[in-house]
């Protein structure tokens, strides 16, 4: 499903462009034909012979073709479904557990796409650059390694130096200070972490050893993890978002349907810090 999610923007440009041709062949070319017509046929049938037939015929010339009817219908849907979900807000489905217990399976959130800047569908050229992603920012993103959405949490900007020593995170430096919270219902323990403006949760499987990792975070690129940090793939395994890869910010949780037949719920809403 989510590999066929990556073929929505193609099929909405394909289906607007279509649809738009439609409308507007329909608008300025093959509309004033009809309308001719319909003038002409009234210019040579005198009053008293507009009868039904008369009506029938003239109903007939002014009809819209199917096709252009059609094209005439759905084009101002689509561009309008174009336009939101390309440079304004796009839905996304939570797929995994890398970012508990901030974002649970089954969350549907909105993905602000203006917030990093304007970008052309399917292309992903950005057009208008209107800021940059933030540190504790949730962000969504195609990763390196492949053609699907993914969603994780800026930790590193170009050119900052990061080192994960452990579960102790230095940026530049400076250590990122943890406030303990307890053990979670799943057994993992769970901890305050402040990025940025941004303080929230994650969680750690407890009495787990982790290597030492460091990395200098390379211009138009990012460093992300996931709140969930000992199940998550992130930068630590596969690397560095490069800035073109960036899709938006996760802003705010509007359902949540857990798998399986369970029917939507809304006791999650609220914005994503």
């Amino acid at each position: 499903m989510s590999e066929l999610l990556n073929y929505l923007p193609l099929f909405l440009v394909l289906a607007t462009l279509v649809t738009g041709a439609l409308w507007g062949h329909d608008r300025f070319w093959r509309r004033p034909q009809r309308l001719a017509a319909a003038a002409a046929l009234d210019e040579r049938t005198p009053d008293a012979a507009r009868g039904p037939g008369y009506e029938k015929a003239r109903a007939a010339l002014l009809a819209d073709p199917p096709a252009m009817e059609w094209g005439g219908s759905f084009f101002p849907l689509l561009a309008l479904v174009l336009v939101v979900r390309s440079f304004l807000f796009e839905p996304f489905v939570i797929p995994s557990g890398s970012m508990l217990p901030t974002l649970e399976v089954g969350d549907y959130i909105l993905v602000n796409k203006y917030r990093y800047g304007l970008r052309l569908p399917v292309l992903g050229t950005k057009v208008v650059s209107l800021g940059e992603p933030k540190r504790g920012d949730v962000m969504v993103f195609y990763p390196p390694h492949l053609d699907v959405y993914y969603i994780k949490r800026v930790v590193g900007l170009p050119g900052d130096l990061i080192r994960y020593d452990n579960r102790t995170l230095f940026i530049n430096g400076e250590r990122v200070a943890l406030e303990t919270q307890g053990m979670g219902s799943d057994g993992l323990e769970r901890f305050l972490e402040t990025l940025g403006p941004v303080t929230h949760e994650i969680q750690y499987e407890p009495d787990r050893r982790r290597r030492v990792q460091e990395w200098r975070v390379p211009a138009d690129a990012y460093l992300v993890f996931g709140d969930n940090r000992d199940r998550s793939a992130d930068s630590r395994s596969w690397g560095y978002v490069p800035e073109a890869n960036v899709i938006g910010q996760a802003v705010a949780i509007w359902m949540h349907k857990a798998p399986g037949l369970a029917l939507p719920r809304f006791h999650r809403n609220g914005i994503i810090e």
